[in-house]
Parts: C-alpha cells; structure tokens; sequence
C-alpha cells in the first residue's frame, strides 16, 4: 500500500543543512533532519518546553551561486520533541519546531529547496 502525502507543506529528508538554535539562554548549533516549508525537525542536547518560542539560523544552498548557502533568520515554535535513548541512557531529543511569521522570500526559498530535493 502506497501512502499519500497529506501535509499541506510536504518535507523532505535532506542533507543535514546547519542549523543555529537560541532560545534564552541555550544556543545550540545543530542540522536538519528533515524540512518543509512549514518547519524543521532537527536533534538536540537538551529538552525544551513544548510551546517554546526558539530563534533560528537556518542555512540553505543558494542555487544561484554554486557552493553558496543563504542564512535565514526564522522564528519557530517546538511543537513536538521525545528523547532517543539508547542502552537506557538518554543521547539526544528529536524536536520538531514550526516556523512562525516566516517572510514569504523565506517561505519561497525554502519551498523551492524542498522542490529540489523531493525531485519535483
């Protein structure tokens, strides 16, 4: 059985883009695990709250410019987290952060780089 995406925004796996977190005072520097045009899921070392307002340095591929990324500065909220844990300790949480008031240049550039990735 073949599943349909239902997600208004699709993701993709990609290649780990980096990624800044900051929230208070926690910085974290980190990668993606997977985007879309609506958020981000991405690991990190500490647990935070649900609902969390997060600051984001967000680095994409520039298509224009060959080995060139562009940094987007976005704010997002974690909307979902659960700890990995392997052998009984715990070594990271995976946390999903939705971008909130995202420019629409931003929304496009991440949009298109979702498109380039998923083949589209």
């Amino acid at each position: 059985m073949v599943s349909m995406e239902r997600r208004k925004f699709p993701r993709v796996k990609d290649d780990g883009l980096p990624l800044k977190l900051r929230l208070d005072d926690f910085d974290s520097i980190t990668h993606t695990m997977n985007i879309s045009s609506s958020g981000v899921y991405c690991k990190l070392d500490k647990e935070l709250p649900l609902m969390s307002r997060v600051k984001l340095m967000l680095m994409i591929p520039d298509p224009a410019k060959e080995n060139a990324m562009k940094d987007l500065e976005v704010n997002g909220v974690v909307v979902r987290q659960h700890p990995v844990t392997i052998d009984g300790v715990i070594k990271h949480y995976d946390v999903a952060i939705f971008f909130e008031d995202l420019s629409e240049k931003d929304k496009e550039n991440i949009g298109n780089y979702v498109k380039r990735k998923s083949g589209e």
